[in-house]
């Protein structure tokens, strides 16, 4: 099992519409290709900036092949989504982890 995560990083100013926007249409669309699972948002608590708060977004994935497919299918859709509304307000970046059973 792989934990796919993405740490944002958003503006004070549009942080109420970046989790709108991250739980009303990001997640349901996401959830809607059924290749990523089990989302679980998180505000990060750690490691704060002088201004803005960081998220971490977390799924469930049964591989990187279906991560792969994800992506292409839809996830560089959604990223420049993200790009289009937030420009650089809200900056991601991606981390894959493995489940240490």
């Amino acid at each position: 099992m792989l934990i796919y995560n993405t740490t944002y990083h958003v503006d004070d100013e549009i942080i109420d519409n970046f989790l709108i926007w991250i739980k009303e249409c990001y997640i349901p669309e996401v959830e809607k290709s059924g290749l990523l699972a089990a989302p679980r948002l998180c505000q990060v608590l750690s490691h704060r900036e002088e201004s803005g708060s960081s998220y971490s977004l977390q799924w469930e994935v049964e591989n990187s092949a279906l991560l792969h497919q994800w992506h292409r299918e839809l996830g560089a859709k959604l990223n420049e989504e993200l790009i289009h509304i937030f420009n650089n307000r809200v900056v991601g970046f991606p981390t894959l982890m493995e489940v240490m059973e």
